[in-house]
């Protein structure tokens, strides 16, 4: 809100007024009323898809802050090799060096393509795929090393699906306008590259997108990967090398280095497919299909044409967006990007004092009080699974602002004139940190994003919420506002990651982080009706002409948006027990402000192409159903701006979904 004379020292204000479009009825449209005026003042930048309050702190976070880090480290000299700074100076020296890159032109990845030629058969293609991955070219199947999801203490090794240049099932089979449209896109996509290139196949992209087309039809979808139960299929690993027996997958392991006794496969049924259409797939399709791949995965680190048409198809078709951001700004995103924990450390150094980490921490209790109040309030749960519950409340840990110890990076081997290398060196060097937990317990201490990470997570296997020092800023969190509007920013954002510990997934985990049913058969039934019924409600709501919420892929993030504004809410109304009633600020109460503050962290304009990508493959829902989707169901929303029934956003009580 305006600032008031407590609030003179103020550096960005809590809530800026002119935020708001009062043509708009709060009980209507609370998206519009609370954002409009922002919204038609904040434009989308030709170079971006979409502008919210996440991209305009990032773009703050990496344009000012990383990058004044970067230029101090440049106008250093003689910079230690192996150093932070060493490695942070010569990446962005390498990505900024335009010319070398030009006169390189795809010569950096010719020894993987001329690997990939030399094949023969498809046995020897599966081999090399091996190689291949640790390089960070995807393929046909991916392995990682996380937590067993019924043993999280341990570390184990998963396989599953991969190898979509679309990302998601659904592009290479839908029959709408956008979808075809995309496809065609893609064809000619994968020619102009192959044609940059100096590669002389005959239709690529054709070739390319059949493939492709035949590898989704295996695949689960991206609702179907969110059951933890039906993608976690135990067994040894000779079994395992069975269901895909013409994979010569020994080959392929020793090229990533480890073995494996026993493997968590996400999908079986793909394996044995996959096995068929490799068989009836010619080598040469293969060989092109992973040079492609090739191609693709290090575009964006290659001369000048190869990174235009990459941004053409990938941000432009895909994302709408319209500009290339200028080299100063890829150059740190990209440093980011690669080297983003050591720029952390130093980011963190400089931007994120103790005092907010002691803060936050603060916060992050008061919700997980609440929290247990509400469990011990449900009408709708037995006292049975109220007291499974609360030992899960009571076991989640966390993590704030960053790391507090962090790993050597110093053999990443970082050259000023090499960028592919570079990229390859930090790639491989993740991947000796992911094989060296296997067989270990698990490290709790590690960190599932860099410090400056405009965002936030919950981990189920660790059973714990996570809040880099990135997204620890205003709007999300400013220690000079109003309690109203931090209470609905960063402490409904805590509330949001502590309920995914209890929605439709993180529900399927114990207190230690292992999947395991802690319900009664009677409450877990009676919690899926209330998801169900959610579900319902978001596929109800139109995004674009013809194209809705899907409620399945969105129940998750949905579940958590509703129960983080609801511990939020009652966190706040439980630190003004016993206080004078706040005052009104610009006219507004301290539960209106509350809202005021939830709309104003999802703000948002996108472009159509970026809106209809987000419903296709985003758990998350648009920002726009984000604010209005939960409203109609609290009614500490109705009571603070007095529905009337009439009003879009109102909704009988006996339709009203409370889960949490």
């Amino acid at each position: 809100m305006a600032q008031n004379p407590i609030q003179a020292q103020q550096k960005v204000p809590a809530f800026p007024i002119s935020d708001l479009d009062k043509s708009a009825h709060a009980c209507d449209d609370f998206d519009q009323f609370a954002n409009g005026g922002w919204k038609k003042n904040n434009p989308i930048p030709s170079t971006e898809s979409r502008w919210g309050a996440f991209g305009i702190l990032d773009k703050e976070n990496k344009d000012v802050r990383l990058k004044g880090i970067i230029k101090e480290i440049l106008a250093q000299s003689n910079l230690k090799k192996g150093t932070e700074a060493q490695q942070i100076a010569d990446f962005y020296k390498a990505y900024s060096d335009i010319n070398t890159l030009n006169k390189l032109g795809v010569s950096p990845i010719k020894k993987y393509a001329d690997k990939i030629n030399a094949v023969k058969t498809v046995k020897e293609w599966t081999n090399l795929c091996g190689a291949l991955d640790i390089a960070g070219v995807d393929g046909v199947l991916g392995f990682g090393i996380y937590a067993d999801k019924k043993n999280s203490k341990w570390n184990a090794i998963y396989a599953g699906q991969s190898g979509l240049s679309l990302g998601e099932k659904g592009f290479y089979s839908r029959d709408d306008s956008s979808a075809v449209a995309i496809r065609k896109e893609f064809v000619g996509h994968i020619n102009k590259m192959f044609s940059l290139a100096g590669w002389k196949d005959k239709n690529p992209g054709e070739t390319i997108l059949k493939f492709e087309t035949a590898l989704a039809a295996l695949q689960l979808s991206n609702v179907e990967l969110r059951d933890p139960i039906k993608t976690y299929n135990k067994m040894p690993y000779g079994e395992f090398k069975t269901l895909i027996k013409d994979f010569d997958m020994d080959g392929y392991l020793a090229h990533q280095g480890f073995k494996i006794d026993v493997v968590i496969v996400q999908n079986k049924e793909y394996l044995s497919q996959l096995n068929a259409l490799l068989n009836s797939t010619s080598v040469d399709i293969l060989k092109q299909y992973s040079r492609w791949q090739l191609l693709s995965s290090f575009a964006g680190y290659l001369s000048e044409d190869f990174q235009n048409e990459d941004f053409r198809f990938g941000s432009t078709v895909m994302r709408g967006v319209k500009q290339r951001k200028s080299m100063e700004e890829r150059a740190t995103s990209a440093t980011n990007g690669i080297m983003g924990m050591p720029l952390g450390k130093l980011f963190v150094a400089k931007y994120f004092p103790e005092s907010s980490k002691q803060k936050v921490a603060e916060m992050i209790e008061n919700v997980r009080v609440v929290f247990g109040e509400r469990i011990d309030q449900l009408s709708w749960m037995s006292p049975e699974t109220k007291i499974e519950a609360r030992k899960k409340l009571a076991a989640f840990t966390y993590k704030i602002g960053y790391p507090d110890q962090w790993k050597d990076y110093s053999t990443i081997d970082i050259k000023s004139n090499t960028l592919v290398e570079n990229v390859i060196s930090a790639r491989l060097w993740s991947h000796k940190e992911s094989i060296n937990k296997i067989g270990k317990e698990v490290d709790k201490k590690d960190w599932g994003m860099s410090p400056q990470t405009v965002n936030a997570y919950y981990s189920p296997l660790n059973n714990e919420v996570v809040f880099p020092a990135g997204i620890l800023q205003p709007p999300f969190f400013n220690p000079d506002a109003d309690d109203a509007i931090n209470y609905g920013g960063i402490i409904a954002v805590i509330g949001h990651e502590f309920s995914h510990g209890f929605d439709d997934k993180g529900s399927k985990y114990d207190a230690e982080g292992n999947m395991k049913n802690w319900w009664t058969e009677d409450d877990r039934q009676k919690f899926d009706t209330l998801a169900n019924k959610y579900i319902a409600y978001f596929d109800s709501r139109e995004v674009l002409p013809g194209l809705n919420v899907n409620g399945k892929l969105t129940i998750g993030e949905n579940i958590a948006d509703l129960g983080g504004l609801t511990l939020a809410y009652h966190a706040l109304e439980k630190s003004l027990k016993g206080k004078p009633e706040p005052a009104l600020i610009d006219g507004y109460t301290w539960q209106q402000r509350f809202f005021l503050g939830w709309a104003q962290v999802w703000h948002t304009n996108i472009t159509e192409a970026a809106l209809r990508q987000q419903v296709l493959t985003d758990p998350h829902s648009p920002a726009h159903d984000r604010i209005n989707g939960p409203m109609p169901h609290l009614i500490e929303f109705h009571k603070a701006w007095d529905t009337k029934q009439g009003n879009k956003l109102y909704l009988p009580e006996t339709e009203r979904i409370i889960i949490w």
